[in-house]
C-alpha cells in the first residue's frame, strides 16, 4: 500500500494541507473535491483522497465507496448548478496521466457542445476567483 503521508512534491497532498490554494467544492476528513486549475471546462472538478494513495488498489474498500459516492454527489450537483450538455467521469493514473507524482483522483468534466477533449498539463492555470465562483455554485447544489 502507498505511503499515507504527504508527499512534499505531490500538487493533491500541498492542496489538501492548505498549502496550495484551491476552489473547494467539498472536503471532510478524509475527501475532498476541488475545482481543477486546469480545467477542460467550467466546473471540472476533482475528486482526491486527502491521504496520498498512488491508485485504486492502494485504497480501503469502504474508502473507494465513499470517494465514488463523493463523485455522484458533486456530478449531480455541477449538473444541478451548471446544466451542461452532458458530463465526462475519468481517471487516468501515471504515466498515461503525465504525473511526477501520481496520486489516485477522478475528475468530473462537464462537457458543453463545441467542447475539445483533450487536456493539456502543465495546466494553464484559470483565475482562482472564477474557480471560486464556481465551486460555490455546486457547494451550494450539494446541498440539495
Amino acid at each position: 500500500m502507498a505511503s499515507a503521508r504527504p508527499v512534499p512534491n505531490c500538487p493533491f497532498c500541498r492542496i489538501a494541507a492548505h498549502e496550495e490554494p484551491a476552489a473547494f467544492v467539498y472536503e471532510d476528513e478524509e475527501l475532498m473535491a476541488f475545482m481543477d486549475k486546469n480545467p477542460v471546462s467550467t466546473g471540472h472538478t476533482l475528486v482526491v483522497p486527502k491521504a496520498h494513495r498512488e491508485t485504486i488498489l492502494d485504497l480501503e474498500p469502504e474508502l473507494v465507496s465513499r470517494l465514488f459516492a463523493l463523485v455522484a454527489r458533486v456530478a449531480r450537483a455541477i449538473w444541478a448548478a451548471l446544466r451542461p450538455d452532458g458530463l465526462n467521469i475519468l481517471h487516468a493514473s501515471f504515466p498515461a496521466a503525465g504525473q511526477s507524482v501520481p496520486h489516485f483522483h477522478v475528475h468530473v468534466v462537464p462537457r458543453y457542445y463545441g467542447d475539445g477533449i483533450g487536456m493539456s498539463w502543465p495546466a494553464r492555470h484559470a483565475p482562482l476567483g472564477e474557480l471560486r465562483e464556481v465551486a460555490e455554485r455546486i457547494r451550494a447544489a450539494l446541498k440539495l
